[in-house]
């Protein structure tokens, strides 16, 4: 960029802008660059934008909506040319996951003739239809469409070893992993979740996700639902999936049971409610939300999915399962024993504080970011 005196011009492309992991951490990095930015955003999916809700009132973000092109259609290069024209007014290109992958090719057909700026591209999992075997089209178009781009960024070890080995991406692939603000979740929780108060005597399971096939949380309901009368779920997340969750807790006969608040900012100040976080995704990676549940001191129920594994301590790593039996155990044991919930939390908030603290997580964006802007400092304000 040539004025360093004047904010740097962010375009964010993303897949989908309803709150899940990857839009709490490109939000909480667009708060901790503070002034030094001015950011728009697209989503593949126009109307999904609930993550705005997340972005502090005093940053520039703007969501241009139909005044720019559409960053999902048939492919084509009437497309692409349009995209790759409103892409050169900016300083840098941020997108992400599969549904941005349009723009990633724009990047690639226009970036020498047109001046676009860099282009750096984030992955963090796969839809319900890749959750197993990668699409070949799909494969195929990534393999295309990413050799000009300036970095491709991931989260966990299992998405670095599918770059290599099925995009060709080794050498540009930069594994950063998620971070939080670990000290934020001191104490106990500051802020009710609506719609839910604690009955005496029960035990709360609690999930945060974006209510999408992939993360199958009609299958958590199905597991709760034996479990004793007050064992409660709560699931703090929104999405197109919301009415298959209710519908399955009603056929399950735990509607009474289940709370579903919607998407919740700022949740230091509420996971503290829940006494385990449990997953039930078909695909993860490195999960901020487990960090959240680590950093306050909640044990964690999962399938093995990503990393989740390695994420945890190692008290905690026997109620990563391996199927269906095992997970449903896994959710009994831990909600029938407290000591044992108290003992596994603390140590999953020892490894949280030494592995994930975000000072680690926004060095490395720093770094990467600060490279393609040839020494701009976007977090630290140098």
């Amino acid at each position: 960029m040539s004025d360093k005196t004047r904010p740097v011009r962010i375009l964010h492309l993303h897949s989908s802008f309803s709150l899940g992991g990857k839009e709490a951490r490109a939000t909480r990095l667009m708060n901790l660059m503070g002034d030094r930015a001015h950011h728009t955003i697209l989503s593949a999916v126009p109307d999904a934008l609930g993550a705005r809700a997340a972005i502090d009132p005093g940053i520039a973000v703007d969501f241009p909506g139909d005044a720019a092109p559409a960053l999902h259609g048939k492919p084509g290069l009437k497309r692409y040319r349009a995209l790759a024209g409103y892409m050169a007014g900016f300083d840098l290109l941020l997108s992400y996951n599969w549904g941005a992958m349009d723009g990633v090719m724009a990047h690639r057909l226009f970036a020498r003739t047109r001046g676009i700026p860099p282009l750096i591209h984030h992955e963090d999992g796969f839809n319900e239809d890749e959750t197993v075997r990668r699409n070949w089209k799909r494969n195929a178009f990534r393999r295309l469409a990413l050799p000009t781009a300036e970095a491709l960024v991931v989260p966990s070890r299992l998405l670095e070893r599918i770059a290599a080995a099925e995009w060709g991406a080794a050498r540009r692939t930069q594994l950063i992993r998620n971070g939080i603000a670990v000290a934020a979740y001191a104490g106990g929780p500051t802020a009710p979740i609506p719609g839910f108060e604690r009955r005496p005597g029960e035990v709360v399971i609690g999930t945060v996700a974006g209510l999408r096939k992939v993360k199958d949380l009609p299958r958590l309901v199905r597991a709760v639902a034996p479990l004793p009368a007050h064992v409660r779920l709560v699931i703090v997340g929104e999405g197109p999936e919301r009415a298959a969750i209710l519908a399955e807790a009603a056929a399950c006969g735990i509607a009474g049971r289940l709370v579903m608040p919607g998407f919740l900012a700022e949740p230091a100040r509420w996971i503290g409610h829940f006494d385990l976080l449990a997953l039930s995704s078909r695909s993860e990676q490195a999960p901020i939300a487990v960090i959240e549940a680590m950093a306050v001191g909640l044990p964690v129920a999962s399938p093995v999915v990503g990393d989740v594994a390695a994420m945890v301590s190692a008290p905690n790593r026997r109620f990563i399962a391996d199927d269906e039996t095992a997970f449903r155990a896994a959710l009994a044991d831990l909600a029938a024993d407290a000591a044992l919930r108290r003992a596994v939390g603390e140590a999953n908030r020892h490894a949280a504080a030494e592995r994930f603290d975000e000072s680690t997580m926004v060095a490395a964006y720093e770094n990467l970011y600060g490279r393609a802007l040839e020494g701009c400092r976007l977090f630290s304000g140098e």
